[in-house]
């Protein structure tokens, strides 16, 4: 497989926490991720399909694996479920942990010079949660 063919995705911004996303995907660890649908409006992109293939970027801009979706979900924040959370990959033992370290991420700056100073997130925020498998490591 080209994985320069491919379109990509990255995981959050570049530095320590994609590496460390990065590196959960490469081991298999990470098989789910989590966007803002804010995020996708935003960047008038169109919602992910199951079947998409794409190059995952790492932090130096490197196309290093293929994944596929092999499952797409929009729901609300309230409605994350354990199994979800457990599979990000990132060692939050329940959904409670995997929020407040999402919220943390999403009212960063770099979201909010995205999506505006006062953007925020509550239980009905809605939510990209996609399911992937590894296809290649480059």
């Amino acid at each position: 497989m080209d994985l320069d063919a491919l379109p990509t995705m990255e995981f959050a911004f570049p530095g320590p926490l994609r590496d460390q996303l990065v590196a959960a995907v490469l081991s298999g660890a990470k098989t789910t991720t989590t966007a803002l649908v804010a995020g996708y409006e935003y960047d008038g992109e169109p919602l992910p399909e199951a079947g998409r293939r794409s190059a995952v970027i790492d932090s130096a801009g490197r196309r290093v694996a293929a994944i596929e979706l092999t499952e797409v979900r929009v729901l609300r924040l309230a409605d994350v479920d354990l199994r979800h959370a457990l599979d990000e990959g990132e060692g939050d033992e329940s959904v409670a942990q995997w929020r407040a370290g999402h919220e943390e991420f999403w009212h960063s700056p770099e979201i909010r010079a995205e999506l505006g100073p006062d953007f925020t997130v509550d239980d009905d925020t809605l939510l990209v949660t996609q399911r992937f498998r590894l296809l290649q490591v480059a």
